[in-house]
């Protein structure tokens, strides 16, 4: 192949205006979720749903998202830490040793968190909208993987979750972190994701009336999460308790997800099944 080692360093900062600073890590989130929320309108249309569902979805979805994940990092990844300093949990900023604060964004959000708290948003929309649990999970399947996919383009900016030592002809440099040739298993995560996105619009245009009551979710569970405990043997471990793990905290994580998403399938499957025969 032609390709050799890619030196990797991009700035995170695109531009500081009066002290605040404009990153590619938010850009890129942000990107992805008004993305996802284009193309939810436009199968909300398809479903001729009222677009102030989508309003609603919209902000309880992004809500529940950050939060999760956001806790999901703390909780899961640096519990120590952030238990002495709970103030950092919530607010973008670090306390250094001097007494000063610095600003720094959010520099950890796990997608396991961001997962389930976009489930339990999802919960409480349908509630307040009269919306079936099962149908809106369906539909918000349609778009996980374009939001997931953007996401791990953020971390690829921020030379963040690198791969593992390789000789590969597309090893990335992080130059950042240092001169060891890597898997860029963030690259490989948003290929993944992107192509889980197309599949599952795919299947949501061609196999809607055979894909309901879960099915759509359950298969967006799966293959999302299998892709990542499969990547996560080609990253480096995010925390150093997990060096002595034979499987990670990511990898473990993902079990539950990928077993929940398999039990969808079928529930979905048959609970469609007796709906069609009953139809006929």
């Amino acid at each position: 192949m032609i390709l050799t080692q890619i030196n990797w360093n991009p700035d995170p900062e695109i531009f500081n205006i009066l002290g605040i600073s404009i990153r590619y890590y938010s850009l890129l989130f942000l990107s992805g979720i008004l993305l996802s929320i284009t193309v939810l309108k436009w199968i909300f249309k398809q479903e001729k749903l009222p677009e102030a569902n989508l309003e609603k979805l919209s902000m309880y979805g992004i809500i529940g998202i950050l939060l999760g994940a956001r806790l999901g990092h703390c909780l899961f990844y640096e519990p120590g830490y952030y238990f002495n300093h709970p103030l950092e949990i919530i607010l973008p900023i670090q306390f250094s040793s001097g007494d000063g604060i610095e600003f720094t964004g959010y520099r950890g959000l796990a997608s396991h968190g961001g997962a389930l708290g976009l489930i339990i948003a999802l919960f409480i929309y349908s509630r307040k909208t009269k919306h079936s649990m099962l149908d809106t999970i369906d539909l918000i399947a349609v778009v996980t993987g374009l939001g997931a996919g953007f996401i791990r383009l953020a971390n690829l900016m921020n030379s963040e979750i690198v791969g593992m030592p390789s000789n590969k002809p597309w090893a990335f440099v992080f130059e950042r972190i240092d001169t060891i040739p890597r898997h860029p298993a963030q690259l490989y995560e948003a290929i993944c994701y992107f192509l889980i996105f197309g599949f599952m619009l795919f299947l949501y245009k061609t196999k809607r009336a055979q894909f309901k009551n879960g099915v759509l979710f359950g298969t967006v569970l799966f293959l999302i999460f299998t892709a990542r405990f499969f990547i996560e043997f080609v990253k480096e471990n995010q925390v150093a308790f997990e060096s002595g793990m034979q499987f990670n905290m990511g990898q473990l994580l993902s079990i539950p997800y990928i077993i929940v998403g398999l039990g969808f399938i079928a529930y979905g499957i048959s609970k469609t099944k007796k709906q069609l025969s009953l139809q006929v």
